[in-house]
């Protein structure tokens, strides 16, 4: 058994952020499931909105979101996010991130503008922004004295204190399986928080990395806390298109920066689903091009930026250009082969504006929350920054609370399982499971299709269940329980809006009610094993 004031699980900018703000004053260690640096926040191209231009406002960042959310975004949430991003940025800034430079705007930086942006608000390190504040905050977590990292290692559940007839005392920490030597321990701390990312991984196609499997989503929903509007899954609208580029984005800036998408006979077809055309919010942009692929039985579409000057995409899409050169495509001269693909969970733990879940000492924060930030869907570039500013919050709250003396828990029990004998049986589970929430529980659904799904899921559930239960856990099995309970709450929650809102269009329901309204789930009661 091991002991820290704080255990933090999850190592993109949320919990890197969240880990040096704690670290001088509590022992914190850092649970990741690979390395230090492989998380989703590495792969964000386009930047972190922040309103840093005196010609930009508050209220026109406020406005964007409610409009890109669909009018389900909370005010409050929505406000501290947005009054706090100049802060959020300085805090990113002092810590060394090298922000692209440009000194003749009034800020000193190059700010981008992004579909759903009434201004240029992007700030942005060319167009890897999330691997250089991830690589320049993970330098500075591995070095810090206060801070454990536990790579390769996977949080199989969280230690509700109402398993040991404790209930007042909340989450006492997680039970987490050391993957190379397949050893479970037990993790013991004051405060727990989940920063575990999204469960892109619960579809096909996805431009999120192997790590986001819902893990957090799943623990806290069996240790009984509430999730909300799951069925907000955020399909980008452009994943490049080829056999041998998997889950590789090519950023929304790109069409902020006069990309245009067109048929392969080269006509736009933007303008005719949209007036702002490229520049409408991604949820428009995916269906449209959805649309467009199914009507004329299209493999893809395609991105053309090659109108713009060769030098300007060099210094702007350095990582983009790079990347389609080693695969035969010149976007100086060719447009970029697209197609959508799940990008980020809206939905996830209800929290407060402090992270505060609704199991005292577990906290959450970044794309596994719910805080009403993103509403029916997300508004580009503001996903980076909702993870600094509350890092922010839940430093605050749990510095504000005292380091609670530790109580002994029961380690891992193993006495009733044995090795698995049939490892083929969890990959079959993983590839059914995703193949049919991208038929039935994508960019367009119906009350049929979801239907369809929630059968399969419960089978599904069922056997992996059976499995869980007389087997040692893995990594890949542990993942498997996750997305399938994570796949769960997506459809339940399709299955209760009775509309059509921001990311989740029904066919059955193709009206938007006046009274916007959460989709809240509650869990019946605590199954963490």
């Amino acid at each position: 058994m091991e002991t820290f004031d704080v255990a933090i699980i999850g190592s993109g900018l949320a919990g890197q952020s969240l880990a040096l703000r704690l670290a001088e004053h509590r022992r914190v260690v850092i649970v990741t499931k690979r390395t230090l640096s492989d998380s989703a926040s590495a792969w964000a191209q386009g930047g972190i909105a922040a309103v840093l231009d005196p010609a930009d406002s508050v209220e026109s960042h406020v406005s964007d979101t409610f409009d890109a959310g669909a009018g389900l975004n909370s005010r409050a949430a929505t406000q501290h996010v947005v009054e706090n991003s100049r802060r959020a940025i300085e805090w990113l800034i002092d810590r060394g991130v090298p922000f692209t430079r440009d000194e003749d705007t009034p800020t000193g930086y190059h700010l981008t503008r992004e579909g759903g942006h009434s201004h240029r608000r992007i700030i942005h390190a060319a167009d890897a922004t999330g691997a250089a504040v991830q690589a320049t905050l993970s330098h500075q977590v591995a070095a810090h004295p206060n801070i454990t990292v536990l790579e390769r290692h996977i949080a199989i559940d969280l230690i509700p204190g109402s398993k040991l007839g404790q209930t007042d005392r909340g989450c006492l920490g997680a039970y987490v399986l050391d993957i190379d030597n397949e050893h479970v321990k037990t993790l013991r701390a004051s405060a727990t928080v989940l920063a575990t990312g999204g469960a892109g991984k619960v579809y096909v196609y996805t431009t999120n990395p192997d790590t986001a499997t819902g893990d957090g989503i799943a623990m806290a929903w069996r240790a009984g806390c509430r999730v909300a509007n799951m069925e907000f899954i955020q399909f980008h609208p452009t994943c490049l298109y080829h056999p041998q580029a998997k889950s590789f984005l090519v950023s929304e800036a790109v069409r902020g920066e006069g990309g245009l998408l067109r048929l392969p006979s080269g006509e736009r077809f933007m303008p005719e689903h949209d007036p702002r055309a490229e520049l409408a919010p991604r949820d428009i942009v995916a269906r449209a091009i959805d649309f467009e692929m199914k009507k004329r039985g299209l493999d893809c579409v395609f991105l053309d930026i090659s109108h713009k000057p060769a030098e300007f995409l060099k210094s702007h899409f350095p990582t983009i250009l790079a990347r389609c050169q080693e695969l035969g495509i010149d976007i100086t001269r060719q447009p970029i082969p697209v197609v959508p693909a799940a990008h980020y969970t809206c939905g996830g733990i209800v929290t407060d504006l402090q992270g505060r879940t609704d199991l005292p000492g577990l906290y959450a924060v970044g794309e596994a929350t719910c805080t009403g930030l993103h509403g029916a869907n997300r508004l580009a570039s503001n996903s980076l920054l909702e993870c600094v500013v509350f890092s922010e919050g839940i430093a605050d709250a749990i510095l504000a609370q005292p380091v609670l003396p530790p109580l002994p828990l029961p380690p891992w029990d193993e006495s009733r399982v044995t090795d698995a004998d049939e490892e083929i049986v969890i990959s079959h589970n993983w590839e059914e499971l995703r193949r049919f929430m991208w038929d039935y529980v994508g960019i367009v659904r119906t009350n049929k299709r979801l239907l369809r799904a929630q059968h399969r899921i419960r089978l599904l559930t069922r056997e992996i269940d059976e499995f869980y239960a007389n087997f040692r856990v893995t990594n890949d099995l542990i993942e498997l329980r996750n997305l399938v309970t994570t796949a769960d709450l997506i459809v339940r929650s399709a299955l209760r809006r009775k509309e059509s809102r921001g990311l989740h269009f029904s066919r059955d329901y193709p009206g938007t009610q006046s009274r916007p309204r959460d989709t809240v789930l509650r869990p019946r009661k605590t199954s963490a094993k």
